[in-house]
């Protein structure tokens, strides 16, 4: 549904949640079920997933990557068999050691954190100072003073998006850049191409060996070969 990089990607991102789900014990994204409890228990409270499209970001960050960083990042994702520990998890919620590992990732990916991690950045920001935005009562008459009543906003974000929301917050925000989708490149069409080639060409060859093991399976039975011996006698006459 969403084209054939964008589902790769995320069949390789369903690899890695598999594999921290049985490293952990736990899947990730547990903060945002929490969340969403907790705000069930609070009258006429709103829950609003606040993040940007998945498709949307996907299909940036592919189109952000050459080809062989695309090959490099599925063949890391493919093989991904490093062992986490809980204590692990819980070295990350230290800041520095936070800052540390992004740092890495820039490094090598510099592209993929500009789609994955500082536009989300932006979004997140945005939809939070929306929420944030404070309400104005309705006015008995234009000379009424206005009044408004504050928003209470409680934001449940990763901890790799609070520095990036910190550092936009005070910012003047526009959304629309960070929204749009390229189009494709061309070394993306041609993969597309290849992919979709190979696919069609082994289903084509895989019916081809069976419709010719089953044509002499069929002519190997005894029913078939007297069938066909009394139609060859029917023809010599």
């Amino acid at each position: 549904q969403n084209g054939v990089m964008s589902g790769l990607m995320q069949m390789l991102l369903l690899k890695v949640s598999a594999h921290i789900t049985e490293q952990l014990g736990m899947a990730p994204g547990g903060e945002f079920r929490e969340a969403f409890k907790e705000a069930s228990k609070v009258p006429f409270c709103k829950f609003h997933l606040g993040d940007r499209p998945i498709p949307v970001t996907f299909k940036r960050a592919i189109a952000a990557l050459s080809f062989w960083q695309k090959v490099k990042l599925a063949w890391g994702l493919c093989f991904l068999s490093d062992p986490i520990s809980k204590d692990d998890v819980e070295k990350c919620k230290q800041k520095d050691l936070l800052e540390q590992m992004m740092a890495e990732m820039i490094g090598e990916f510099p592209d993929l954190h500009r789609t994955i991690v500082s536009e989300r950045d932006i979004y997140l920001t945005y939809m939070l100072k929306q929420a944030a935005k404070q309400t104005e009562l309705p006015r008995a008459s234009e000379n009424e003073p206005r009044k408004y009543i504050p928003a209470v906003v409680v934001g449940v974000v990763g901890m790799g998006h609070v520095p990036g929301i910190e550092k936009n917050w005070n910012s003047d925000l526009n959304i629309q850049e960070i929204m749009s989708v390229p189009p494709p490149s061309a070394s993306s069409k041609i993969f597309k191409f290849v992919i979709k080639a190979t696919v069609f060409g082994l289903m084509g060859y895989g019916c081809y060996r069976i419709g010719q093991r089953t044509v002499q399976f069929i002519l190997s039975m005894p029913a078939a070969q007297s069938y066909l011996q009394k139609l060859t006698e029917i023809r010599s006459q």
